[in-house]
C-alpha cells in the first residue's frame, strides 16, 4: 500500500456479476427451443406459399388460345356468359362435335342460355347439353367425367377462366386419366402484360383461386373425402374415373 491511498483505491473495483437466467427462460430451454422452432416452420410456410403462388401465376399468365385445335367434344364451366359464348363458338366452328354445359343454374332454361350465343336453335337443340347437379368445381368435374363416359370421347377442350383453368384441369385429370383435357382458357384481360399485382381485384382473385388450389392439392395429398359437388347424386359417391 502506497502512502496516501485507501484500501480501495488500491484494489480494483469488483464489477457485479450478471445473473444467468435459468430455467424456462435459458437459452436451451424446451421453451426457448419450441419457441424457435415455430418461427421456423413459419418461414418455411410462408416460403413455400409464396414460391406456390408464383408458380401459379407464372401458370395462369402464361395460359393462351390455341389455334386450329380440335377434339371430340367441349366442355365449359359456368361463372359467366362470356365462357359460354367462347364454348358456343367453337362448337360453331368445328372444334368439336358436341358441347356440354357444366353447372347451369336450375332456372336457367335452354332457350334462356342459347340466347347469349350465336348459335342457331337447329344446332344448340342437336349439339348442346346442359348440366344442372354441379354446384361447384369439383362437381364440375364429376358432371363432365360422367357425360365423357357415357359418349366414349377420348379428347375433351376445357373452357373456363385462365385463372380457373389450373384447378379444374387438377380435378378433372385426377378423375379421369386417359381423356385427354386441352385446356381453352378465356380470357379477360392480358395478364402476360398487364401489371396485375398491381390491380386490388387481380391480386384478389389469384390469391382467391391459388387459395383453392393448394387446398385442392393438401386434401388430395391427405386423402380427405371432398364430396360429390353434385345437388343430385342418386348413387352416393362420386363418378369414378377410368
Amino acid at each position: 500500500m502506497t502512502p496516501g491511498m485507501t484500501s480501495n483505491e488500491q484494489e480494483p473495483q469488483r464489477q457485479p456479476e450478471r445473473r444467468k437466467r435459468s430455467g424456462w427462460l435459458s437459452r436451451t430451454s424446451p421453451l426457448r427451443r419450441f419457441g424457435r422452432w415455430v418461427i421456423f416452420c413459419c418461414l418455411v410456410v410462408i416460403a413455400v406459399f409464396c414460391g406456390g403462388f408464383l408458380w401459379f401465376a407464372n401458370e395462369v399468365t402464361s395460359l393462351k388460345e390455341p389455334d386450329g385445335v380440335k377434339a371430340d367434344a367441349i366442355v365449359v364451366l359456368t361463372g359467366g356468359y362470356q365462357r359460354i359464348d367462347q364454348a358456343a363458338g367453337l362448337l360453331r366452328d368445328g372444334a368439336g362435335k358436341r358441347l356440354l354445359i357444366s353447372g347451369a343454374h336450375p332456372s336457367a332454361t335452354p332457350n334462356q342460355i342459347r340466347k347469349t350465343t350465336q348459335v342457331s336453335a337447329d344446332l344448340f337443340s342437336c349439339c348442346v347439353d346442359i348440366g344442372y347437379d354441379a354446384i361447384d368445381t369439383i362437381g364440375n368435374a364429376n358432371e363432365i367425367i360422367r357425360w365423357i363416359h357415357d359418349h366414349g370421347y377420348r379428347s375433351v377442350l376445357v373452357v373456363t377462366s385462365n385463372y380457373h383453368m389450373l384447378r379444374s384441369l387438377h380435378e378433372l385429370r385426377r378423375r379421369d386419366v386417359e381423356t385427354e383435357f386441352i385446356p381453352y382458357p378465356v380470357i379477360n384481360s392480358d395478364l402476360a402484360r398487364k401489371a396485375w399485382f398491381t390491380d386490388p381485384d387481380a391480386m384478389r382473385i389469384m390469391l382467391a383461386e391459388y387459395g383453392k388450389m393448394a387446398a385442392a392439392m393438401l386434401r388430395d395429398w391427405a386423402g380427405m373425402y371432398q364430396g360429390s359437388g353434385l345437388r343430385t347424386d342418386a348413387d352416393g359417391e362420386a363418378p369414378k374415373g377410368k
